[in-house]
């Protein structure tokens, strides 16, 4: 129900972009191909976040924020299946992008099968809470495959949205209409999840304004800026800065929750962590040669051009 009401806001918030940048040229970019994807975005979008709430059920935020290190791995093998990546196996760039892949998801599958003993523990953790935090070993390896679901949902995402910036290089207007398409898709799931009217009454308290919140910074300008970056620099380089929710999901989760931290969280981490990495300095790598081709190729007609000066 909230998640309809905060891409509401944000459709809301976004109203009046393609009031102003509306024209016969984009007009003319909202066909099959751009029409498809954004209803596929709102389809997959909403899946991926109730399967996501399910997994944090199941198991922890600590959990949640190690397994979302899976979407580079996964982002890098979708962007390789729609050549929007280049594979070399003898390049070392190659190498490593796919070596860091491997790594990290064996990091993931460590972190859903091995929770290992408690390494620090709010005093006020009691059996009840953990129990209502999926602390059990059955609900904490459904939780992980729920929430490894969710992160292959998400690196999908990223590669239907970097392939709608390129029919339309317009990060307002499709933030905007991925806000609409997501709102009507899952306005009739969240009826039928919560049918009673009253239940839809938002009060002017937190409620409210935690909406309003996320609405105006993670639904609008977080959107405007991931787009802006896809656009940029791909699919790949966006979604090897996840690892950095770990830190400070595991830190709020234990400060705030009273969540435990267990060995296989921090060791699974760590493995997932060190694969991300890897994936990420291929990637450097790869465009740093990039860049010395590119140079190396334009460098003779300088040097030829300067001859011919005199």
């Amino acid at each position: 129900m909230y998640s309809s009401c905060i891409q509401t806001s944000s459709t809301l918030v976004l109203l009046p972009v393609p009031i102003f940048l509306w024209s016969r040229t984009t007009v003319a970019l909202f066909k099959f191909p751009l029409l498809s994807r954004l209803c596929a975005l709102g389809i997959i979008g909403l899946f991926s976040q109730l399967i996501g709430y399910k997994g944090i059920k199941y198991s922890s935020p600590t959990m949640a924020s190690a397994m979302s290190n899976l979407t580079p791995a996964w982002t890098f093998l979708f962007a390789v299946l729609f050549r929007m990546e280049k594979v070399d196996l003898r390049s070392k760039s190659t190498q490593s992008k796919i070596t860091g892949t491997l790594v990290s998801i064996l990091g993931a599958l460590m972190m859903v099968f091995y929770k290992g003993p408690t390494i620090l523990s709010t005093s006020s953790t009691t059996p009840s809470s953990n129990e209502s935090l999926g602390s059990s070993l059955s609900n904490w390896v459904i939780g992980g495959f729920l929430l490894a679901l969710q992160h292959i949902l998400y690196a999908f995402l990223f590669i239907i949205q970097t392939q709608m910036m390129q029919i339309c290089p317009s990060e307002l207007l499709i933030a905007f209409f991925s806000c609409l398409f997501t709102t009507v898709v899952s306005a009739p799931v969240c009826f039928i999840a919560e049918p009673y009217l009253k239940a839809w009454r938002i009060r002017p308290d937190i409620t409210f304004i935690v909406l309003t919140y996320s609405g105006i910074l993670g639904g609008a300008s977080l959107g405007i800026i991931h787009l802006w970056c896809l656009r940029m620099k791909g699919p790949v380089y966006v979604a090897s800065f996840t690892p950095l929710t770990i830190a400070i999901a595991a830190a709020m989760s234990f400060s705030f929750l009273g969540d435990a931290l267990h060995l296989g969280s921090v060791i699974g981490a760590v493995v997932i962590s060190i694969g991300v990495y890897a994936v990420i300095w291929g990637k450097a790598k790869e465009e740093k040669m990039r860049e010395e081709s590119s140079s190396a190729g334009t460098k003779p007609l300088l040097q030829d051009h300067k001859a011919e000066d005199p």
